[in-house]
């Protein structure tokens, strides 16, 4: 039962949609007028990040040395979240398996930069998240950090 809420949980956090102007009529914010909290999340992390086209802020840790995943693929993750204050949102200790088409655009994006066995520490713009809309515990228009494994992909 734990294993089935933990699963739901991951789904509901990871395969919401993002970046679009909602019914609501709320606006996304921009990666530029996030970037600052972002970089300094980064240097307070010591995390030594890239910065994809995209928006996202990323070290690969390892880069593993198995399949590489396109958009898809089925991924098998272990992940933790934080917000830019550091408050651990989420942490997933059990594989979490989705399509990788079904995620987060952040995850479309910055996941297929590794191989099976890899892990990644990313910084997400809100747009490339839950953008204006938030989930459940995520306020609208955060910036985010993941810390993913990727154990396995179909």
């Amino acid at each position: 039962m734990k294993k089935t809420v933990f699963a739901f949980i991951g789904w509901a956090v990871l395969s919401l949609s993002c970046g679009k102007t909602t019914d609501s009529g709320c606006q996304p914010a921009t990666v530029a007028s996030e970037k600052t909290a972002m970089t300094t999340y980064c240097t307070a992390n010591n995390i030594n990040y890239t910065e994809h086209s995209s928006g996202i802020l990323y070290e690969i840790v390892s880069p593993g040395t198995g399949a590489i995943p396109n958009v898809s693929s089925t991924v098998s993750v272990l992940y933790t979240l934080k917000n830019m204050n550091n408050v651990t949102i989420q942490a997933v200790a059990n594989p979490y398996t989705n399509q990788l088409s079904s995620l987060i655009e952040g995850w479309k994006i910055a996941i297929p930069l590794l191989r099976a066995g890899g892990k990644i520490k990313m910084v997400l713009p809100s747009a490339l998240a839950y953008s204006c809309v938030g989930s459940s515990n995520i306020p609208p228009n955060s910036p985010l950090f993941f810390e993913v494994t990727l154990v396995a992909v179909q």
